[in-house]
């Protein structure tokens, strides 16, 4: 593929550090932006993106190996299209300076809460959805009134690069600075007011503790074993389709694809048919552009290793495409693994990848303790036509999202929030979650005319205790 643009050099040393303050005395001279001016640049965004979408597929493709425009179209550039419109639609009341409760006892007091910016907000991107996960964030800091800089993956070089000079071209630096091929080392480094991370959850400690240097708050968007449970009232053939299209989209490299599935045992079956069936329509050959390359070679390495392990252990593994033909493709088949047994890797680490273990159950209730038995993950797939159920499955679990009858459609709806808990991240953004979650809620407290706390102060006596008492029956 032609290259789309020169890669841009790495940042020099302190260019991180100078656009950082940069961006701070940018905030400090103007720390409450209005409503027109965040408007504005999410009208930019929008411009930014729907302009150049061509160009920045390409980049993706080119950082991929490949990638099939349409896989970015849909999940990158249209899920960041929705979420500016849906956004600018809203701003304007999120803004709003809320009013609270007030006790009867205290008339002529007024309680508020203003939600306030923070400051300058950090953004660590990873590569896998590299514009959908730069861009996300950003909606909801910008929207909130923050200042913005953005470190994307060094496997991004060709969107970075890209993205480099657009950002460049739409924003000045002191508002949204992209800054490619800096270390993340010297990235963290810096006092932000709000530092956003999406990867690995190993990575994501290391960021906890450059960002404990400064006490910045942090959210983490981390991944995990998102399993996915068929129902014995659920049809299997409808499953199949809706989890494995899922699974293999990205060629799995999605941080909410399903991991893992658990199935009864008379459904299994019925199941692999459909997979047989389906995946070869869907990708007639590993040579097809419809079917996403694994980043890199060590991405590339570490899953084959995975797939001898399970074969080692005694798993079945089960290609959906004929492999024959992958030497000098960088490309794994969609594949399923029956028999998975807890010493694999496939089952101990996120697999990040087109291959999808298969664990039958007999009982739903041996499943809800094998699924708690592990760590919280980023999301949960629950088919099953009973709200009964469902339910069930839901109180009895933890996970960042839920996701009943498909896969990882729920991060797609722009008015629901998006994060994880426990191992699979903290904090949330999207919607007006997102939108708080890069702003202080500042309490705001008004005192009346005439203070109802007078009688209170000292010297104390019995009209203290009298008033005190009184408190204490008094309802709200």
């Amino acid at each position: 593929m032609e290259k789309v643009v020169e890669h841009t050099r790495s940042v020099s040393i302190g260019k991180v550090e100078s656009v950082f303050k940069l961006q701070k005395d940018a905030f400090n001279r103007s720390p409450y932006p209005s409503l027109q001016e965040r408007l504005e640049s999410l009208k930019k965004l929008e411009q930014l993106i729907l302009e150049n979408q061509k160009s920045i597929a390409k980049a993706i493709s080119e950082d991929f190996g490949n990638r099939a425009i349409q896989e970015t179209k849909i999940a990158e550039i249209y899920g960041c299209i929705e979420e500016i419109r849906y956004t600018r639609k809203r701003l304007k009341k999120w803004m709003k300076i809320q009013k609270r409760h007030v006790p009867l006892l205290l008339r002529g007091v007024k309680n508020r809460v203003l939600p306030q910016p923070k400051g300058v907000v950090a953004i660590v991107t990873p590569w896998n959805y590299p514009l959908l996960l730069s861009v996300g964030p950003l909606v909801s800091a910008i929207s909130a009134g923050n200042r913005c800089m953005i470190k994307m993956a060094a496997n991004s070089r060709a969107l970075s690069a890209l993205l480099h000079q657009l950002f460049n071209r739409f924003f000045s630096e002191d508002l949204v600075a992209i800054l490619p091929g800096v270390s993340a080392t010297e990235f963290t480094a810096q006092a932000y007011d709000h530092m956003i991370f999406t990867g690995s959850g190993k990575v994501g400690k290391v960021v906890m503790r450059r960002a404990a240097d400064h006490l910045t708050p942090v959210t983490l968007e981390l991944g995990g074993k998102s399993p996915a449970i068929i129902c014995g009232d659920f049809d299997e053939n409808i499953a199949a389709e809706r989890i494995l299209s899922s699974k293999f989209f990205n060629a799995g490299q999605t941080c909410v694809a399903p991991d893992y599935l658990l199935i009864p045992e008379e459904k299994l079956s019925g199941f692999l048919e459909s997979a047989k069936r389906l995946v070869p329509k869907w990708y007639p050959s590993l040579n097809s552009e419809d079917y996403t390359s694994i980043v890199d070679e060590k991405a590339f390495n570490r899953l084959n290793t995975c797939l001898t392990d399970a074969l080692e252990k005694g798993a079945t593994v089960l290609p959906l495409l004929d492999v024959e033909n992958n030497k000098g493709l960088q490309k794994i088949a969609p594949t399923l693994v029956l028999n998975p047994t807890e010493d694999m890797s496939l089952l101990r680490e996120e697999i990040f990848g087109p291959i999808l273990p298969i664990l039958t159950y007999r009982n739903l209730s041996d499943t809800i303790d094998y699924i708690n038995s592990k760590d919280r993950p980023l999301a949960l797939y629950i088919f099953s036509s009973s709200g009964d159920v469902q339910e069930k499955i839901i109180k009895s679990t933890m996970s960042g999202g839920v996701c009943i009858n498909d896969c990882a459609m729920h991060v797609s709806q722009a008015d629901l929030p998006f994060g994880g808990i426990g191992a699979s991240g903290m904090g949330q953004y999207h919607a007006y979650e997102g939108f708080l979650e890069f702003s202080k809620l500042r309490p705001i407290f008004t005192q009346a005319k005439k203070s109802a706390a007078v009688p209170l102060r000292p010297p104390y006596g019995q009209r203290f205790d009298k008033i005190f008492n009184f408190l204490l029956r008094f309802k709200l």
